[in-house]
């Protein structure tokens, strides 16, 4: 009788950590950041405490320097490539006072943590004497006013790719990556839920800019005229995709909402005042309706499928807390 051998298995482009696994990469670097620091930098219902910090990010920030490392090795090789063709000049693009930032993107669904990650991974990072100047911004600020929504039908489609500035969005990742001095993004306001009129943040060629949003990791269209156009992504030198349950995220978001009503809702400037009052049945309903109508829509056909994409998938479990580390294969 012929024996059937079982199929290999398929090619896996990720080497995988545990979370033991992972917090085990930690050189004896001593924590730099305290309770107190790290409980500033929690968000709202964010669990995140010094366990985390050191069992997750510090390795994660000892990886990102040797990727920051490796890059500025490379720009030291291509300006001496440059230089031997007669390009004295094009050194000069490379000197460490003109090279461009380093860009990470992070990626996830609404209320995975991602606010909270980014802030605590930026004074993680810019406590190392390699790379004080980091810098942070949001997706958020390139999203079309809310006039601008309204007049195309698409406020029940914010946060969706096309509720973006593309265009200003990339004008301003091309304008960072190409080194100049200064680089002003647009200021988004949660608690107006709109763009704040001619508000804006100047990014001034930080050695690391974080950037953080939910379609980050989008692929590049086609466009009518078969050309492949730019993506966000072709800007990233690195990127990390927060991941959980859809089960998870719902209840995170739920319960995220539920707590707004005493905290962000109850300022009568706020566009969700009107929630502040609502009873918690009332309020987990309308929670739950938000979340399955626009969020978990924009998860499933817009957020997820980036997923793989990511440089690093950072998976958390129901308590919030990493539970599965995953690193794309070089």
């Amino acid at each position: 009788m012929t024996s059937v051998q079982a199929a290999p298995p398929a090619p896996n482009p990720f080497l995988e950590f545990s979370r033991n696994e992972w917090a085990a990469l930690r050189d004896r670097t001593p924590l730099p950041l305290t309770e107190p620091e790290i409980e500033r930098l929690r968000g709202l219902l964010d669990v995140t405490d010094i366990d985390e910090v050191r069992d997750v990010y510090l390795p994660l920030t000892q990886l990102l320097s040797l990727y920051v490392r490796s890059t500025a090795n490379l720009r030291g090789t291509i300006a001496s490539f440059a230089a031997g063709a007669g390009g004295g000049d094009r050194q000069g693009q490379w000197t460490p006072q003109t090279a461009p930032p380093f860009v990470i993107g992070i990626a996830g669904s609404v209320s995975v943590g991602k606010s909270t990650f980014s802030r605590t991974l930026r004074e993680l990072l810019a406590r190392s004497p390699e790379h004080p100047e980091v810098g942070l911004i949001t997706t958020d600020g390139f999203l079309y006013p809310n006039a601008v929504l309204e007049k195309r039908g698409l406020m029940g489609r914010k946060g969706f790719p096309e509720s973006y500035d593309q265009r200003a969005f990339l004008r301003f990742l091309s304008a960072v990556k190409s080194g100049q001095a200064a680089v002003e993004a647009p200021v988004y306001s949660h608690l107006v839920y709109d763009i704040v009129p001619g508000a804006c943040v100047q990014v001034k060629r930080p050695d690391i800019l974080l950037v953080e949003g939910l379609n980050l990791l989008q692929p590049a269209r086609t466009r009518a005229d078969g050309r492949t156009s730019l993506a966000a992504s072709d800007f990233l030198d690195f990127s990390v995709y927060l991941d959980a349950r859809r089960s998870d995220l719902k209840q995170w978001y739920t319960d995220r909402f539920l707590a707004l009503r005493s905290t962000a809702f109850s300022d009568p400037q706020s566009y969700f005042h009107r929630f502040a009052s609502l009873s918690d049945d009332a309020a987990r309903g309308l929670a739950e309706e938000i979340w399955t109508s626009i969020n978990e829509r924009n998860l499933m056909d817009n957020i997820l499928p980036t997923r793989g994409r990511a440089r690093l998938v950072l998976r958390k479990s129901a308590d919030h807390r990493v539970e599965r580390v995953q690193l794309r294969k070089p």
